[in-house]
This record gives structure tokens, sequence and C-alpha cells, in this order.
């Protein structure tokens, strides 16, 4: 094995550039991959923090009447908690209407509790405020909007009866967040207040689990945990891993397609080293193993090139993050300014034995053409 391994690298080195074309292109190919699988693990890693910190919480317990994705429900989907509930900050959800610069804009009215601390909502500022209606409102909707800490808009909602009342509220603070679904159309204020706009005093359309509830049967109550809320944007990351493997595995088939490439060539022009081989004792399979080896180097090249500006890559994107386009925060799901790629072992070690496994086995597909071989006529470099 140390024998054909020494020969192995021998024949590498003595090939020249064509072995450092073939390790550049591997090497690509594998920085590439770690790239693109840390920067989707960055980024789901990143949105599933924030969504937690921002919305979710430790779940939310929904009233069965409420369909987030139904906004025919808002009006009705709502109820009282029963008394038994704790460790739980209710939010009620109803419609509105704002009227910024004498446009007309519909949002979502969201009561919440002033003293809650499950979510990252800067609810403290109602405390401070001494406004009448005082609102707080994300970074999105104040640019859509164009609104700023201390101005007052109209904003009109239907009370339980279903009558339609205005007033004048004041903007009292604008949080910066990646989650658009604390957001993009929505206005958060009081619960005390709301209860009080609408009549609906002491109902909720949702509420939000802190770390020490403990979910039970509730009648009119369903809780949904982490898992159910965040399963749409697990799916959402696995499907762009799917899509970013297309463009990875396509440098990997380019750069295996040339070690093949290689490995046909140098296997026709060696006829005669191949037979001396044989003719000096080695058997074919020995041969075999030999050339096979070669082509196994090239990973291991292609590894160690990687290395030399693969890791200074990695740590100065993981030190400065990758800048994301204004456009793609609006999708909806949770996007950071910044995704800082997460690059950990398990990832590294199947992209290792990804690269190394399949240089393995395309070098041994020619290789395997010189057991059939003549040794003979491979001494007097004839085909067969």
């Amino acid at each position: 094995m140390k024998l054909a391994l020494q020969l192995a690298y021998k024949n590498l080195i003595g090939a020249g550039l064509r072995t450092w074309l073939n390790v550049a292109v591997l090497s690509f190919a594998f920085v590439i991959i770690i790239f693109f699988n840390g920067l989707m693990d960055g980024w789901n890693q990143q949105a599933k923090t924030d969504t937690i910190a921002w919305e979710i919480g430790f779940g939310h317990l929904r009233n069965d009447a409420y369909d987030p994705f139904d906004p025919f429900t808002l009006q009705d989907g709502h109820g009282k908690l029963p008394n038994t509930i704790e460790n739980v900050s209710p939010v009620l959800i109803q419609q509105g209407t704002i009227y910024p610069e004498g446009r007309m804009v519909s949002v979502l009215l969201k009561g919440i509790e002033t003293s809650q601390t499950v979510l990252e909502i800067p609810t403290d500022a109602f405390i401070k405020s001494t406004a009448k209606i005082p609102a707080i409102i994300g970074n999105r909707m104040a640019k859509s909007a164009n609104l700023k800490v201390g101005d007052e808009v109209l904003l009109r909602w239907r009370d339980k009866n279903g009558t339609f009342d205005a007033s004048n509220i004041t903007i009292v603070s604008i949080f910066d967040t990646t989650v658009a679904g604390v957001d993009a159309g929505q206005i958060w204020l009081p619960l005390q207040t709301l209860w009080e706009i609408t009549g609906l005093q002491n109902e909720a359309t949702i509420a939000i689990a802190n770390k020490n509830f403990v979910d039970a049967s509730l009648d009119g109550w369903n809780f949904e945990n982490r898992a159910v809320m965040l399963k749409n944007l697990d799916e959402i990351i696995e499907m762009k891993k799917i899509s970013s493997s297309i463009m990875y595995l396509l440098l990997l088939a380019i750069a295996l397609l040339a070690i093949f490439d290689t490995q046909v060539l140098s296997i026709f022009r060696r006829q005669k080293e191949i037979g001396t081989y044989i003719a000096l004792g080695m058997t074919r399979a020995q041969v075999v193993k030999l050339f096979t080896i070669e082509g196994s180097l090239y990973s291991i090249l292609a590894m160690i090139a990687g290395c030399i500006y693969g890791v200074p890559l990695f740590i100065y994107l993981g030190k400065t993050g990758i800048g994301m386009p204004q456009a793609s925060q609006d999708m909806g799901i949770s996007l950071a300014d910044k995704i800082y790629p997460i690059v950990g072992v398990q990832l590294i070690v199947t992209t290792i034995l990804l690269v190394t496994i399949s240089a393995t086995i395309v070098s041994f597909l020619p290789a395997k053409k010189i057991s059939k071989m003549n040794p003979v006529l491979a001494l007097k470099g004839k085909l067969q």
C-alpha cells in the first residue's frame, strides 16, 4: 500500500499542469458545496432564532375559530381565555384601516400586554408613552406607510357590534426586525386599549406561551408548539438546499469528468508502463489499485488546496456575513440583512466523504480495463 501511494503521488506530480487543473476544479467544487450548505444552515438557524424571539415564543394557543391563512375569520376568531390558563400572553387581532397622507392602508391591529416579556416586541414603549392611543410598528410598516416616531395617523376599526369608529393613534416606537410576520401591515396596540375601543373585553385571538406553559386540553382552543409553527420554514430551507445542490453537483460532475478523462488518457498513453509493472511481478489487481489510488489522490490534493483558500474565506464570512438584497427581505419569511454561514464538523466530514468516494469511483471505472490487458502487447505499447 505504501509503495502504491508513493508511485501514485510521483505519477500525479509528474503529470504537471494536467494534475493541478483537475485539483483546482475539484477543490472549487469542494468549497462551493461547503459554502452553500453552510449558507443554508446559517439562514436556517438565524431565521428560527429570530422567528422564535419575535413571533412564536414557546408556541401559540389559537382560538379554533381563527385561521391565520383566512382573513375572513378575523372578525369572529376570538374568545375568552379560561381562567385556569397561566403562563401565556394574550393577543387580540382585529382588522383596521389607517389613512397616512390621505392614502387608505389596510392593517392588522394586534393588542398585546404592555408587561409581556415573551416576545422581543418593545411593549415597554407603551408604558413610557402619554399618548391617548399609543402604537408601535416595525420598520417595514413604517417605510410603506411613511411614518416615523411621533407621527399621528387616523385609524378606523370596527367594534364588536360591527360599528365603525375612528381615532388618531400616535406612533411611539418603531422596531427593527427580520421577521415580517410581526411587521408588514401590522400595528401593535396595548391590549387594554384595543379591548376598550372594540368592546371585546378580556378576549383574545391567540395566546403566546412562555417556557413555563403546560399544554392541556381546552375547549375551543388549540395549542401549536414550536415544531409545528416552524414546519413551513423548515420546508422552505429544504427546498432551497435542493435547488442549491443542483449547481454544486454540476460543478462536482465537471471535476469528476475531468478526472475520468485524465485516467482514460493516462491508461492509453502508459501502456508500456502498465506492461512493465506486470512484467516486474505486480498483479493486474495491484496495477488497477495503483491507478485507482492515483485518481483518489486528486481528492486529497483538492481538499488541501481548498483549505488553503477556503478556510480564510469562511473565517472572513463568519465574521462579516453575506449581505442580502433589500427586496429579498419582503418575502414574508425571516431574512436578515446579513447571513452568517455555519460550517460544522459534520458538514465538512460529509463533503470530504462525498468528494473522495466520487473521485475514487470515477478513477476505478477506467482503471478496471487494465485487468483485461495482455501484458506482452502492453509492453509493446499496442492496444489489445
